[in-house]
């Protein structure tokens, strides 16, 4: 078959090199129309179900939303795991398919487990599937800022001009806005005048709700026309509300102004946010599945471009690029291109330099473009975009993919040479066939035999196949592309090019004096051959030695321009304390050079898939596009800042303060990201105890929190779901209830309605929507105190209160409850630095347990980046010598001779030990990337020796004697 193919390019040249160039001109447009994004998709098939659960506690939306939720969906088809978190207020279940199942496809099937829970919900909350989303998620953070506009005017003008404007733009899957206070018409009871009246709260609730509203009327139609009703009787301000009929007694008309204050207000609040110390509002745009990170932050620029003249008119200012991961595309696929075009350059050069012939250089450099385009068209079918991992696979192959074309191209020229010299010449047709086929077979064997040694990087399993995947395939689609340039595209330029050209005698000056001394080192070789082969093995050994010395981590350090820093107070803090920290947090910052801006939000977005809750914080640290070194100082910076210090310890002329009573953690946004896919927190260990007590599980938890704390190498230590939130307990007297003749339901609302509000209409002014909420005064809803003192009518008009039907206490609640795979458990994560992530696990394990007695029916389990590593690492291995014996099979036939077979698989040692000295000088860090690096190193040493065997096993004694070589028998 490569006969035929080789004999066709030959015969039909002209069809070949126009077949070429078409190539290269849909290889160039498929390079443009290809998305661009930092990393592969990454993240697993997961569906999140978002429940709001207003007024709930945590404990109530574990039982009341939570646990219904899991026991509907737990036999659906193909999952794979399940976690949830319960927070006040929401409940948030995270869903994992099998890889490679049809994400759409387990959205429908979810959507269906979810319609059969029919009324097992609280009355009110319905469950909803969040937007798909890319792994990275957010393309673009933004903030507003205004010194004329108030909170709720920001706020409004970002919910229904900015970020209706933003989620036009195709590509965008959701927009998380932060802070800022959301318009509400607000019903403020006074519980003195409902007692004057002898009213109950739910008496308001019920004419507010009648209040306003719109409805349809029909229409009226005769024999030719038919007339459609429009009834406007909606009230548009808080006066008309306030003029509402609540009742009418003896005579007289009870309004609602009489019992309340309508006002506009702000809705109860679940987060706030600050742009560098500025009160703010924070967007969060999010990327849906497979978006084009970079194509969608060119154009949310530009529709933020065209937006911005009309925030300035209103004074308000547009804070870009609080957050832009294309930033670190740019600096990335810069690098990588620039990369890429230097080696272009210089192996073209090199070619040049040794092959001492203009035309011969260009065939073979004519490889290089036509392979790579060939393998990005082949990628860009399949659906893969470019990213660093597709880059890196292309330029890992630029040294490769010109292999085969100057062994084609040297090997014609030579044999064209000689045949001038020749008495009768062949036809050069059949010289240029003869001498590509000489060294076609070698050439076929060692192509095929470098993409087995790259197939393992396929066939890896979770984050680590998905990020490195696109890399062999990019490298494998590139050295089989060269194979068949080698086959057609180069015999047919040789054919056209070299067959009637001048072919001078002349060798490359560089070349010549190469050979002159290699054959010199050769006869020393021979004569001193076991001395070589001792060093040799001492060089092995010293390697293999230096082996252990090395630390391991999941990926290397990424140097993105961007930190994010998170904030945990106690459970319990307000979002105004914990903006008033932050401030003080953004100040230390930003005095710390090399700081462009900082930006904090807190709580969650309403609709996010996020459970924190207002003690907790997270802060957009940018820091430009700078150097390596510069970011590791910077980020060495912000930790000693917020970490403290007894004393100057780091000679900076300064003692650093720290905040105490707050927790941090700081990481880059892709890393963090890569670690809440393997475990759903942004840490890299994490620590799960499973049980059903929870007090017996908080603990375990500090128990093995402390324990943490005393292994070297361990940081960053927190615990998830921490005990003693500040609760106030309201539990019903069913024996009072009865006595007075109330119903528990009506009280409970009536307790909601005081404190939560109760929606009850909505008022429409052109496209906007303004909710309407009834609940009590400002004055009476912030003591305990005044909780005893709500007043109840029953129905016999006797007044109670509160404090009569129920018992009021405040106790330790709950922030937060994890449950993984329908089990609670108990959440320990914490970051590993400065050790070898293998031995940190193995002091960790260790020391749990010799030093650690879970209660009686709890266990516990490691996951998180560490023990990814391991088992990648584990993959990684067993696949690599699963290829190696195929690749050993593979050699076997193609030399026939065990000898050989092993000479050749004697190289790849000596390729470790450039590789483990190159790793040593680099830092000693050993990263799945550093193993992936290896695995190139080898196919390349594996290719080299293959083609220097076969050429030797090929070679005729009588040849090496005109060369003036040494020959060995093989």
């Amino acid at each position: 078959m490569m006969a035929a193919l080789v004999r066709f390019a030959i015969r039909f040249y002209g069809v070949i090199i126009g077949l070429a160039l078409l190539v290269l001109v849909y290889g160039t447009y498929s390079l443009t129309q290809s998305d661009l994004n930092v990393f592969p998709e990454f993240a697993p098939t997961q569906i999140v179900i978002q429940t709001e659960s207003p007024g709930l506690s945590a404990s109530l939306v574990e039982k009341l939303v939570t646990q219904p939720i899991e026991n509907i969906i737990a036999g659906a088809i193909g999952i794979k795991s399940l976690r949830s978190q319960s927070i006040p207020g929401l409940s948030v279940i995270t869903v994992i398919f099998q890889d490679k199942s049809d994400i759409y496809r387990n959205r429908q099937i979810i959507a269906e487990h979810l319609n059969m829970l029919g009324n097992q919900l609280p009355p009110g909350i319905i469950p909803n599937i969040t937007p798909l989303t890319s792994s990275a998620s957010t393309v673009l953070g933004l903030g507003v800022t205004s010194d004329k506009l108030s909170m709720m005017q920001l706020r409004t003008l970002v919910d229904w001009h900015l970020t209706p404007h933003l989620m036009a733009i195709p590509g965008v899957a959701d927009i998380n806005v932060f802070g800022g206070e959301v318009r509400q018409f607000q019903i403020k009871i006074d519980p003195r005048k409902l007692m004057l009246y002898q009213l109950n709260i739910q008496d308001v609730v019920a004419a507010a709700s009648r209040g306003t509203g719109v409805r349809g009327a029909g229409y009226i139609q005769n024999d030719n026309q038919r007339i459609i009703l429009n009834s406007q009787g909606q009230t548009t301000t808080p006066q008309q509300l306030g003029n509402i009929t609540l009742i009418r007694k003896l005579g007289r008309t009870i309004r609602i102004r009489d019992v309340a204050e309508v006002v506009e207000g702000a809705a109860p609040s679940i987060s706030a946010a600050a742009v560098n110390g500025k009160p703010a509002v924070y967007l969060s745009v999010q990327g849906q599945l497979g978006a084009n990170t970079y194509a969608l932050t060119q154009l949310l620029e530009k529709k933020l471009a065209d937006i911005k003249p009309s925030l300035t008119s209103q004074q308000v200012t547009l804070h870009e690029g609080l957050f832009r991961p294309a930033n670190f595309i740019e600096t990335a696929i810069s690098s990588l291109r620039s990369d890429i075009l230097i080696g272009s350059v210089l192996v073209i050069a090199v070619l040049f330099v040794f092959l001492f012939n203009v035309r011969t250089a260009v065939i073979s450099a004519t490889a290089i473009p036509l392979s790579l385009l060939s393998a990005i068209v082949v990628l860009h079918q399949y659906g893969v975009g470019l990213n660093i991992m597709v880059l890196g696979g292309l330029a890992i192959a630029l040294g490769e993919v010109v292999d085969d074309a100057i062994i084609d191209t040297e090997n014609i020229f030579r044999r064209l040479r000689e045949n001038r010299q020749l008495a009768q010449p062949l036809p050069i047709r059949q010289v240029v066939f003869l001498a590509s086929m000489e060294v076609r077979g070698s050439v076929f064997y060692a192509t095929i035999i470098v993409a087995l040694v790259f197939l393992p990087l396929i066939t890896l399993s979770g984050v680590a196949g998905k990020l490195f995947a696109p890399l062999a395939y990019a490298y494998i689609s590139a050295i089989l592309a060269s194979l068949v340039v080698a086959l057609t595209l180069t015999p047919a330029l040789c054919y056209a090019l070299l067959g009637k050209a001048r072919l001078d005698n002349q060798e490359s000056p560089l070349l010549r004096w190469l050979k002159q001394r290699y054959e010199k080192l050769l006869h020393h070789i021979e004569h001193r051959y076991q001395l070589i082969l001792v060093t040799s093995f001492v060089c092995i050994a010293l390697g293999l030695v230096l082996l252990p010395l090395f630390r391991s981590q999941f990926i290397p350090v990424l140097h993105e321009g961007h930190y994010i820093l998170h904030m945990t107070t106690v459970p319990g803090t307000s979002e105004a304390q914990s903006l008033k920290l932050g401030n003080q947090v953004t100040k230390v910052l930003l005095d710390i050079p090399g700081v462009k801006s900082v930006a904090q939000w807190v709580g969650r977005a309403p609709n996010a898939a996020d459970t924190f809750g207002t003690h907790y914080s997270e802060f957009e640290v940018e820091t430009g596009t700078v150097s390596g070194a510069e970011q590791e100082r910077i980020y060495r910076s912000i930790r000693e800042e917020l970490a403290g210090e007894a004393e100057d310890d780091d000679d900076d002329g300064k003692v650093e303060l720290g905040f105490v009573g707050a927790n941090f953690a700081i990481n880059t946004f892709l890393s963090e990201r890569i670690e809440e896919t393997i475990s759903g927190y942004a840490a890299g260990l994490v620590v799960n105890i499973y049980g059903h007590d929870l007090d017996a599980l908080d603990r375990d938890a500090q128990k093995v929190a402390q324990l943490l704390g005393s292994i070297r190498g361990v940081r960053d230590i927190m615990v998830q779901s921490p005990p003693e939130t500040p609760e106030i307990a309201i539990r019903l007297k069913q024996e009072k209830l009865s006595l007075w003749g109330l119903q528990p339901v009506d009280v409970l609302d009536t307790v909601k309605a005081s404190y939560e509000g109760v929606p009850v209409n909505h008022v429409f002014m052109g496209n906007r929507s303004i909710g309407v909420s009834v609940l009590l005064n400002d004055s009476n809803r912030d003591d305990i105190a005044d909780m005893r003192n709500i007043p109840i009518f029953n129905p016999e008009g006797q007044m109670l209160k509160l404090s009569d039907v129920a018992y009021i206490a405040q106790e330790g609640g709950r922030s937060k409850i994890l449950h993984s795979g329908a089990k609670r458990i108990q959440t320990i994560t914490a970051n590993l630095a400065g050790r070898d992530q293998a031995l940190v696990m193995s002091d960790i394990q260790k020391t749990l347990r010799q030093k650690l007695t879970l209660h009686t029916g709890n266990y516990m389990e490691f996951s998180g980046e560490a023990e990814a590593n391991a088992e990648s690492r584990r993959d990684l291995i067993i696949h690599s010598l699963v290829a190696g014996a195929a690749i050993f099979l593979m050699l076997y036939i193609a030399f026939g001779s065990l000898r050989n077979l092993l000479l050749t698989f004697a190289n790849l040692p000596f390729a470790l030990i450039g590789g483990v000295v190159a790793t040593f000088f680099a830092g000693g860090w050993i990263s799945l990337g550093t193993l992936v690096g290896f695995v190139t190193l080898f196919g390349i040493t594996l290719r080299n020796s293959i083609m220097m065997v076969s050429h030797f096993q090929h070679t005729q004694p009588a040849d090496l004697a005109d060369h003036h070589a040494a020959f060995w028998p093989l």
